[in-house]
């Protein structure tokens, strides 16, 4: 009997390994570490570190002076009030609105603890009632936007005319008591702790207090997401008039904290001098840093970067002797320019450019 062997059958040998080909590794894509430290960075806090860094070497150069430490001590001590205005309104612009009031607030509240403690002779009675005055200053403006159905610009343009009015009636448009011999006014003008002026541990706290609830938070998340898209906000049961009413009363405060800051620095309640365009560098500080005036972006790190770099390009151009105007002058330009690249990288169509 012949055996049939069929060609297409194949002959299996010990040699033969059946088993199925083991899968291969995914590759992981390697990530310099050069790049992890932009990406952590982010783009825009390095882009401010370059510009402090170029400046810096600019003036010092023109200047040697720039360098000493007394020097750097009065940038310091010069962008704390400034800073704690620019740390709110970074809140507040998260949110999708706007302060323009923060600078009157806090000549209100300077004027009004220079007064209570020249009546009652307690720094801790004109600081409460310096508080107390900012808080409800921004539960006005969060009144008048949530039931008053009016646009946040708006509201607290209005309210930055009111304020400052009420600060100059009450104070009949001067300088009110004298706060330079009170030991807690001193300790917060010229005070240091651990060698740190006092002005500016007032500013770290309240920029670290507001970056944790910020990152780290529900209401810091529930704040993005109003700004963000607040018709999705409400259909997942955020309370929104409550976040525009509770941030406005918080920004207030810290206001009012700014008026108390300047009273110590300059000795009496100062119902305009030292905060009249406070609000123009808060809001030029916190575009600079990445917030987004459309809302649902920022953070407080950029905030404290581009208030550093406002507070160095004044210094500067104190020392080199150039007109005070001009300073007015590369604020604004500065804030144009960060809103110009906000749009350019939103994407967006640009308005009046066909196409």
């Amino acid at each position: 009997m012949n055996t049939v062997t069929r060609k297409d059958t194949p002959v299996l040998s010990a040699q033969t390994d059946t088993r199925p080909p083991a899968p291969k590794e995914p590759e992981v894509e390697r990530v310099s570490a050069f790049r992890r430290v932009i990406t952590a960075v982010g783009v825009q806090n390095i882009s401010l570190i370059f510009a402090i860094v170029l400046v810096v070497a600019i003036i010092g150069i023109q200047n040697p002076l720039f360098f000493t430490v007394p020097n750097l001590k009065v940038i310091g001590t010069a962008i704390a009030i400034v800073g704690l205005l620019a740390v709110v309104q970074t809140i507040v612009i998260i949110l999708g609105a706007l302060d323009i009031s923060v600078g009157s607030i806090a000549g209100l509240a300077s004027v009004t603890s220079a007064m209570i403690f020249t009546s009652t002779s307690s720094a801790a009675m004109g600081v409460l009632g310096a508080v107390a005055i900012g808080v409800v200053c921004g539960l006005v403006n969060g009144c008048i936007i949530v039931f008053g159905r009016v646009n946040p610009v708006i509201a607290t343009l209005a309210t930055l005319a009111a304020f400052k009015g009420i600060a100059q009636l009450i104070s009949d448009g001067r300088a009110q008591g004298y706060t330079g011999a009170d030991p807690f006014f001193v300790f917060l003008a010229r005070g240091t702790l651990l060698g740190v002026p006092t002005l500016i541990l007032v500013l770290v706290l309240v920029a670290v207090l507001a970056h944790v609830v910020l990152r780290y938070t529900t209401i810091g998340r529930n704040i993005y997401a109003v700004g963000g898209n607040n018709i999705a906000s409400r259909l997942g049961g955020i309370n929104i008039n409550r976040y525009i009413i509770g941030v406005y009363m918080v920004t207030g405060a810290v206001a009012a904290i700014a008026g108390i800051l300047i009273t110590a620095r300059t000795g009496s309640g100062q119902p305009i001098s030292g905060s009249e365009g406070l609000e123009l560098q808060a809001i030029t500080a916190a575009a600079l840093g990445g917030a987004a005036l459309k809302g649902g972006k920022g953070a407080i790190a950029g905030t404290i970067l581009a208030v550093i770099l406002l507070g160095v390009l004044t210094n500067g151009m104190t020392l080199l002797g150039v007109n005070t105007f001009w300073q007015n002058v590369a604020q604004g330009t500065l804030l144009v320019v960060a809103v110009v690249i906000q749009q350019l990288r939103s994407g967006e169509r640009r308005i009046g450019i066909p196409g």
